[in-house]
């Protein structure tokens, strides 16, 4: 099923306790879909004795403060975790060895092309939206010399494949697009298809859960755990929470993290009752725990909910 691997890949430890995660990016504060994500993906690994990890993934677009006050805030909704809150960037060498791997055993190249001309490629006839075309792909030796003057080269995978299933609990069996992914960026930042495979590997994830909008990732993701001699881990992507256009909900949709609830007179058991509510849960949630009373997430609401401003609440 896949080409020449790395050779001794240090594979996935069998004797890790199985485990979930929720693996959020400090660009701002937690908002009620990132909330919600997090509350399912606590339930599903409580629900089934797994450990949870607390993963902050600080490669970039990190913002001051914002990783603080993530915790804070799911510390407040009353989600606890196993062990200190982990951060990705400490791991930044770890990442590059891996792709060292890859690069000996032929499955790398560089890549010099910039979005506007992968954008451009993507859009021609015959091409994958969003795929990289394989530009880079077998230039000559003169051309990637000539292009490593122009700008510092991204390295890809050479994929093998053009498409990849994974099964997932909500949506069944999925077969998204793999194309030739980016592994380092051009600033030599490991990039997240990447770190978050590693990762989930070395931490014993063996089950991910997180927004629908990451669905498409899923077959890339396999796959590339496969070549590096990974056990993918079972999905479980939760509908997003939209916002009043029908678009994912964003801070412009007015009041949607905890201190801007807090601000309008809303508790954090407001906020729990209302994620239980439009996860379809059939029990009322006045803390976390009640989430695992009953436990059917297969009877949960498998539509995004959409949120509407809320008032101001009065004394």
């Amino acid at each position: 099923m896949f080409p020449s691997q790395p050779a001794s890949p240090p594979r996935y430890d069998a004797a890790l306790p199985p485990a979930g995660r929720f693996a959020p990016s400090p660009s701002g504060d937690l908002h009620l879909g990132n909330l919600r994500t997090a509350l399912a993906a606590w339930g599903f690994a409580r629900a089934t004795g797994r450990k949870f990890i607390l993963r902050v993934e600080d490669l970039d677009r990190v913002k001051v403060g914002a990783a603080e006050r993530n915790v804070a805030d799911l510390a407040e909704l009353g989600l606890d975790w196993d062990g200190p809150v982990d951060y990705q960037a400490p791991r930044i060498p770890q990442f590059l060895g891996e792709v060292r791997r890859l690069t000996d055993a032929g499955l790398t190249y560089e890549c010099y092309c910039t979005r506007k001309e992968i954008h451009a490629a993507a859009s021609a006839p015959h091409g994958i939206p969003g795929a990289y075309p394989g530009t880079c792909r077998d230039l000559s030796e003169q051309a990637r010399e000539r292009r490593r003057q122009e700008r510092p080269p991204a390295i890809r995978l050479r994929a093998d494949v053009h498409e990849f299933s994974v099964h997932d609990y909500f949506a069944g069996e999925y077969t998204g697009a793999v194309d030739d992914m980016v592994l380092v960026r051009n600033d030599r930042t490991p990039a997240y298809n990447l770190a978050v495979v590693v990762d989930d590997a070395h931490q014993g994830i063996d089950q991910v859960v997180r927004g629908d909008d990451l669905l498409p990732s899923a077959p890339r993701q396999a796959y590339l755990a496969g070549l590096l001699g990974y056990r993918a881990p079972e999905y479980v992507h939760v509908p997003l929470v939209l916002g009043p256009t029908g678009a994912r909900l964003a801070k412009r949709d007015g009041a949607v993290t905890l201190d801007e609830l807090h601000a309008l007179g809303y508790t954090t058991r407001d906020v729990l009752l209302w994620l239980g509510q439009s996860l379809g849960v059939s029990r009322t949630l006045n803390t976390t725990a009640d989430l695992l009373r009953d436990w059917n997430p297969g009877a949960w609401n498998t539509d995004p909910a959409t949120f509407t401003q809320w008032p101001e609440k009065r004394a």
